[in-house]
């Protein structure tokens, strides 16, 4: 079992529908929620709730810092078609990723007390993939 630090952890976005993905500077975080609907099936004598599972959602944020020379992020967010999105934990070309396209939101962030940050949400255009 290989464990990883979330250094090495990168995006890569297309920044319009159809464009080739690059990476996005600065970030510093992103996540994933596959988390899956359920449907209440409790009957008559059940002692507890019971639940179905339906299907997956796939959504989830990406965070970081401004640079005022990478657009990619804010690009991607103004796209009018889904855009190609890969993440990787880690850098390494053995690494896992999931990948598919996505719709994109975006937000900065400029407190009077620390940095300018960058953020944005994001949701599944199409069925995803890990490898």
């Amino acid at each position: 079992m290989a464990r990883y630090h979330g250094r090495g952890g990168v995006v890569y976005l297309g920044t319009a529908g159809g464009a080739v993905p690059s990476t996005v500077a600065t970030l510093s975080s992103w996540t994933i929620d596959m988390s899956a609907d359920k449907a209440e099936v409790t009957g008559f004598q059940d002692t507890n709730k019971i639940y179905m599972q339906g299907l997956p959602d796939m959504v989830g944020a990406l965070s970081g810092f401004w640079d005022d020379t990478d657009d990619n992020l804010y690009d991607a967010s103004r796209s009018t078609g889904p855009i190609s999105m890969y993440l990787y934990p880690t850098g390494l070309a053995t690494a896992k990723v999931w990948s598919g396209t996505a719709w994109i939101d975006f937000s900065i962030e400029c407190p009077v007390d620390g940095p300018v940050t960058i953020s944005g949400n994001w949701a599944a255009a199409s069925s995803w993939a890990q490898a």
